[in-house]
């Protein structure tokens, strides 16, 4: 069974993102994996906390407990190690089993939870919603582990005030130190630069955005745009949906052309081309009677190969 383990170290600042040591190393446990860790669990991102991000994560989807435990069993086994259990799934503690009985050791994983409290209005109301979904975070993976990597805002408040309070409750569960990261999901950059005036905040790792081949019209054609204004923060893009528009029309004819070239496939494609723009993405992961340990895998096999630029610029206006 999977130990549960407080993480090495929270942190809390600016200056202590800075910190060295960050992770503890898997050989100090003198646990083995019971199953492979290919290659692609672990390339990713270092995070502004100096830990390692997988750039593929598995995103759990609605569905019940035991469809959530099965799945994720599936995930590990293709070689997942990053994983989004938002609370919007509602099977957080289907998750949390699987970790628990699949013997990965947790220093293996990168969990990431979510927080949904974008409709409390006012720092306090904020505050106090968002500190409750954290201990529910908690108690929900509470058969695995007592600490997450990552938790997220789902979505920011209706304004400044809001996701002040927000934040700040997330920042408590730092001090806490039960998590290692913070981060947020749909925030523009003017909502990641009301964190940022607080010069003593703790800035989020991650921003988690709709991202990927298809969506040049939300970012007005230019697609790097919001990775340079995230980045120069010191923020990783996430891509959810990241195949949501890739997989339809002239654009998966696109990717498929493209992938006749390195033997892969349109969806293979068209995570590369996120990978290749800077960024990261967590892919759905529906129910198992869908073929999923073969999508799963098909997901996960894209960092073999790299695009040229001018496919990534092709891809990009699409």
């Amino acid at each position: 069974a999977c130990t549960v383990t407080r993480p090495p170290q929270a942190l809390l600042s600016r200056r202590e993102l800075a910190a060295a040591a960050l992770a503890v190393p898997a050989a100090a446990h003198g646990t083995a994996s019971l199953l492979p860790v290919p290659a692609s669990a672990q390339a990713g991102f270092k995070l502004n906390t100096g830990v390692n991000f997988p750039t593929a994560s598995f995103g759990l989807q609605i569905y019940d407990d035991k469809d959530a435990e099965e799945l994720t069993l599936v995930a590990l086994e293709c070689g997942y190690r990053n994983f989004f259990a938002s609370v919007l799934a509602r099977n957080q503690r289907g998750f949390a089993r699987a970790i628990q009985r699949s013997g990965v050791p947790r220093e293996e994983l990168f969990i990431c939870g979510s927080v949904l409290s974008n409709q409390a209005q006012g720092f306090d109301a904020a505050r106090k919603l968002s500190a409750r979904g954290c201990r529910e975070n908690l108690e929900a993976f509470a058969s695995a582990t007592d600490y997450v990597d990552m938790i997220m805002l789902d979505y920011p408040g209706p304004d400044d005030d809001s996701i002040r309070g927000q934040w700040a409750a997330l920042e408590e569960m730092a001090a806490q130190k039960t998590t290692r990261s913070l981060a947020v999901s749909n925030f523009s950059p003017r909502q990641l630069d009301v964190i940022l005036a607080d010069k003593s905040a703790t800035v989020p790792t991650v921003n988690q955005l709709p991202f990927g081949v298809g969506f040049a019209n939300i970012y007005d054609g230019n697609a790097a745009s919001i990775v340079a204004e995230n980045s120069k923060r010191g923020v990783v893009v996430q891509a959810w949906s990241p195949l949501q528009r890739a997989l339809r029309g002239n654009r998966k004819d696109a990717c498929a052309m493209i992938g006749q070239k390195y033997g892969k496939t349109a969806a293979q494609v068209a995570l590369r081309w996120i990978a290749d723009m800077g960024c990261s993405f967590t892919t759905a992961g529906t129910r198992k009677r869908d073929g999923a340990p073969a999508r799963f895998r098909e997901n996960l096999d894209i960092f073999d190969f790299k695009l040229t630029q001018e496919e990534i610029a092709a891809l990009t206006k699409l």
